[in-house]
């Protein structure tokens, strides 16, 4: 049983005719039938119902169809994968998370882009879970995200946790409050998300921070992204649920205070293509591990 088998007995399936699958495959149709006879032959079972019009699949043919699917695009992904690692001319494609570049992305880059002078870095700002579909693709080589996603594709690397904070507007009674705020005052208040799309997202993340809690927030408002976010922070129109770094975003109008929920964090994910170990990423994870080390922030090191 080749690839191409696989292929014809989905363009069969999909189209629900033989016809209509000879000429998107290219082929004439009685070679493609002759090979979905062969392929019925070696498995030793019936695919598709004889003489049904349109065509219809048996159970073995179904539970066949949705393995063959799932092994096409492996091998599409596999093939977008290691075309993007054996390139020549090295550049590397870096995916992020806007609240990373608040954090220490930039200087992790910096101290990379130092032992790596000669690569064309690029950034791409993705959502983590675009980020997942990018590294597939061949369209990036890393991504830093924050949500604990699994595809047998992507190695998925925790870096650290992250603690949350509590982004007011100027002013605001919860500013003026000594000492870290409660979650349960900020469920007071209108509670700006983001972003809004693609979902799941940091948005379902801090959703969830308050459902394990038994709280519900009085309102919810989802907006588009982070900085917008903030913006509206500043304009009074409700509080936000950040990272930590976000008071490297430094607004007049705008109050960051700690909250009193130890296990209110956001993890910070390192994705990269399954089985790559390229020197770039082995490179890149040191230098994450010695910002880390000299910073004395909590993590534990892991290998490619």
């Amino acid at each position: 049983m080749e690839l191409r088998h696989l292929r014809y007995f989905v363009a069969v399936a999909d189209e629900r005719n033989f016809t209509r699958a000879a000429e998107r495959l290219n082929i004439a149709q009685p070679p493609l039938s002759r090979q979905i006879q062969q392929l019925e032959e070696e498995l030793g079972v019936v695919l598709i119902e004889k003489g049904s019009r349109p065509v219809r699949l048996t159970e073995a043919g179904k539970f066949f169809h949705a393995h063959a699917q799932e092994l096409l695009e492996q091998a599409a992904n596999l093939k977008a994968m290691t075309q993007r690692v054996g390139k020549i001319d090295r550049k590397f494609a870096i995916g992020f998370v806007a609240s990373t570049l608040y954090g220490l992305l930039p200087e992790i880059v910096r101290r990379f882009r130092a032992r790596y002078q000669t690569l064309d870095i690029s950034f791409h700002e993705l959502a983590t879970i675009e980020q997942i579909e990018a590294l597939k693709d061949g369209r990036i080589d890393v991504g830093f995200g924050r949500l604990r996603t699994e595809d047998h594709a992507i190695r998925r690397i925790l870096l650290r946790e992250e603690p949350l904070i509590v982004a007011l507007p100027v002013g605001h009674r919860l500013a003026e409050v000594d000492g870290p705020v409660r979650l349960a005052d900020v469920s007071q208040e209108a509670l700006l998300v983001y972003p809004k799309q693609p979902r799941p997202s940091y948005a379902d993340q801090v959703l969830a921070i308050f459902r394990e809690r038994m709280l519900l927030p009085q309102k919810v408002i989802e907006v588009r992204e982070l900085q917008i976010a903030i913006g509206l922070v500043g304009a009074g129109q409700g509080v936000a649920i950040v990272p930590k770094s976000l008071q490297g975003m430094i607004r007049t109008d705008v109050v960051y205070k700690a909250l009193d929920e130890p296990g209110a964090v956001s993890p910070i994910m390192f994705s990269v293509r399954q089985m790559d170990r390229s020197p770039e990423l082995t490179n890149m994870l040191e230098v994450i591990y010695e910002i880390y080390g000299e910073m004395a922030i909590p993590h534990t090191k892991q290998r490619l």
